[in-house]
């Protein structure tokens, strides 16, 4: 039986998964943007500017949503197929897409196929990978099909058939937490959903593909084992939800104490709570909003740089340091402070390797959001202007406060390295630190010394 050619490339040139993953990221860049320089991809004269091509399909790869031109009003349906595309393979991961085939052409997954695709999703074996691979390709198929006939009940009496391919299109991108829309010629460049901030039927339907997508994987797996075969939840994924829960409702609380009285909220009291619903839930990760940002008070929009920080789920399509990331610190923090050296969740231990994981990836990505903001700063941007667009692009969110289209170019770059960490460099790190930590496990000790603290 024959191999997957992905496996055999690999073999050949002798790359570790890291550097494939890394590799295989910018070559379906690199891809997409030569494709949105196309002439028939853009609305405007000739081609694309190479810097919008190339600033875009970062964006949508590292499923950002971050952009420089309006998706609607100057890229060509041929442009934004090309963009969907690549919003769908960075969601689930060219490795994931690769699987896809060999498992419909009934193709051998070699082992080190296996790992390569247990690295992209962020797990710590490749034990059972192609089973939840199948279930992956499978639900995402489901719920972005779910998504857009739900949307279509509102897009196409509004715009007819060209509804259906924006229900598609804003299903997609929901479910992979980009950000990218179509609304773009209908409500204004740059207006997201500001149209259906009053409309339950988009709102929720959105926020549940963008929640559904941003779980992460191995949440629904365990899931999908205890509504099929009554397994109990594992841990991680009861910690995940806990966690994911709390992020939700505090985004909620805040934006209501923040900007109850803002009328960007509404004007009834269902559309100030359906607003800050959706804000919530779409800020962590997604890079849609219903309310202008820019009219949000200051401590909202700096509760959302928070949020965007930490992100959706491991093994997902969100991005940040990972909603369980986040609660581990916090639950640590609090052992600490509390003279405890043990970490317990739910009757279970957590090692100090996965503590110390935890701690680096937070800090290594608060370093890298902070640089951007410096970098920005440069540019006499207003602080929370420019931490909120740094933090959106490490975070890889997607929302702005009306700052991307007005970068210079040495801007955008930093932009770009930003969202490529947060997709990628973040991931193949946390990787990296867990092979070097179980190898420093099997070698020899230093003698213990003390150090000054506080």
């Amino acid at each position: 039986m024959q191999e997957t050619t992905l496996h055999s490339v690999k073999h050949h040139i002798h790359v570790s998964p890291t550097q494939f993953i890394v590799l295989g990221f910018l070559s379906v860049i690199l891809i997409g943007a030569l494709l949105l320089q196309a002439p028939a991809a853009s609305a405007a004269p000739g081609r694309a500017p190479f810097m919008t091509a190339l600033f875009t399909a970062v964006s949508s790869t590292c499923v950002t949503g971050l952009i420089v031109v309006d998706t609607a009003t100057y890229w060509t349906p041929l442009g934004q197929s090309v963009i969907l595309l690549l919003v769908q393979i960075g969601g689930l991961g060219f490795m994931m897409l690769a699987v896809s085939m060999s498992i419909l052409l009934k193709r051998k997954i070699s082992p080190r196929a296996r790992l390569l695709i247990a690295q992209s999703l962020n797990l710590s074996s490749p034990s059972g990978v192609i089973r939840l691979a199948r279930r992956i390709i499978f639900g995402t198929f489901l719920f972005e099909t779910a998504g857009a006939l739900f949307l279509m009940i509102r897009f196409v009496p509004l715009f007819g058939p060209e509804g259906i391919w924006k229900a598609v299109f804003t299903s997609v991108s929901a479910f992979c937490n980009a950000g990218f829309d179509l609304m773009g010629t209908f409500s204004g460049r740059f207006s997201s959903l500001t149209y259906f901030r009053s409309d339950p039927l988009v709102c929720l339907t959105v926020s549940a593909l963008i929640i559904i997508g941003g779980i992460g994987f191995v949440v629904w797996d365990d899931l999908y084992e205890l509504i099929a075969h009554r397994k109990r939840l594992s841990v991680y994924t009861r910690f995940v939800l806990l966690v994911t829960a709390s992020l939700i409702f505090f985004g909620f609380a805040a934006t209501c104490l923040f900007d109850w009285n803002n009328p960007a909220l509404g004007s009834t009291t269902g559309e100030k709570l359906l607003s800050a619903l959706f804000q919530s839930i779409t800020t962590r990760t997604a890079g849609f909003n219903t309310v202008d940002l820019n009219a949000l008070s200051e401590p909202t929009q700096f509760v959302y740089c928070g949020l965007m920080f930490v992100g959706g789920a491991s093994g997902s399509t969100a991005g940040g340091i990972k909603a369980g990331t986040f609660g581990l610190i916090l639950l640590s923090l609090f052992r600490i402070a509390l003279g405890e050296t043990r970490v317990n969740i739910f009757k279970r231990h957590i090692r100090n390797e996965t503590v110390l994981r935890a701690f680096t990836v937070a800090g290594l990505q608060l370093a890298i959001s902070l640089f951007g903001v410096v970098f920005l700063l440069a540019y006499d941007f207003p602080f929370i202007d420019a931490m909120f667009e740094s933090f959106s692009a490490t975070g890889t969110v997607g929302l702005s406060l009306s700052l991307t289209p007005t970068l210079a170019p040495p801007a955008l770059i930093v932009l770009m390295a930003e969202m490529f960490f947060g997709r990628v460099g973040i991931l193949t790190f946390t990787y990296a630190v867990m092979v070097k930590l179980a190898a420093e496990s099997r070698t020899a000790e230093f003698a213990s010394t003390e150090m000054l603290i506080g």
